[in-house]
């Protein structure tokens, strides 16, 4: 009779439908073009997590935090129903990026990414900020020019007074290139540059990607433990 019993059940166990795995948890990337997988660390950085995150980048080159919303951008990132997003802008709301670009870092800088923040929040979406990646670009003394350090400070005042985890990769990128001056940071940049060219010190190349990749990742790692759980 034992044996009558064993056997409906040996056969149900083998034909069972093994259980589903979790899916994975979404990874949203806002920006400009130091954020993209072309000109910039997202690439990089998204292979840096294991098959338990999925990276989407949404960053855009030329996108200012005004733009980017404008332009529809945001919507489509809010959109794809991301656990996490990470922002950065700065470089094209400096002067000179023109009307429909440029904000204040002491007032319509702040007020943009604010409206992020809550607007990211509202959506069910944590936001993680993130300040701008340094310009290479040297002065005589072998310092950098730090003309985005007053958006990086907005950055982290926003941040502090949202409470919203900040990565400080302006920071962090600012003392690793002084640390390797201005020949060494070239290898960063579009190929075939000289000192005595006029070098792009904005965007990046596979190993500038995988460079300032790795220190939006260490930022990470103390910043947010629980994303940092799904790191390699």
């Amino acid at each position: 009779m034992r044996i009558f019993l064993f056997v409906p059940l040996l056969v149900a166990a083998l034909f069972a439908t093994p259980a589903a795995a979790d899916p994975p948890v979404k990874i949203a990337l806002v920006g400009d073009s130091t954020v993209t997988d072309k000109a910039g660390w997202g690439v990089a950085f998204a292979k840096n997590f294991g098959t338990g995150a999925a990276v989407e980048n949404f960053a855009k080159g030329g996108a200012s935090s005004k733009s980017f919303r404008d332009q529809k951008y945001w919507e489509k990132a809010l959109a794809s129903k991301p656990t996490w997003v990470l922002m950065q802008f700065g470089h094209n709301d400096q002067p000179g990026k023109g009307p429909e670009r440029e904000t204040d870092p002491k007032t319509s800088y702040r007020d943009n990414l604010r409206k992020y923040v809550d607007e990211a929040r509202a959506a069910g979406i944590k936001p993680i900020l993130v300040t701008s990646l340094v310009r290479r670009n040297f002065d005589p003394d072998g310092k950098l020019r730090a003309d985005l350090e007053p958006y990086a400070e907005a950055v982290r005042a926003v941040g502090e007074d949202k409470k919203v985890p900040v990565l400080d990769l302006h920071k962090r990128s600012k003392e690793f290139c002084e640390k390797l001056g201005p020949k060494e940071c070239l290898a960063f940049g579009p190929p075939h540059q000289t000192l005595k060219d006029k070098v792009d010190g904005t965007h990046l190349n596979e190993k500038g990607a995988a460079a300032m990749a790795e220190l939006v990742t260490i930022e990470l790692k103390t910043a947010v433990p629980d994303l940092a759980k799904l790191l390699k």
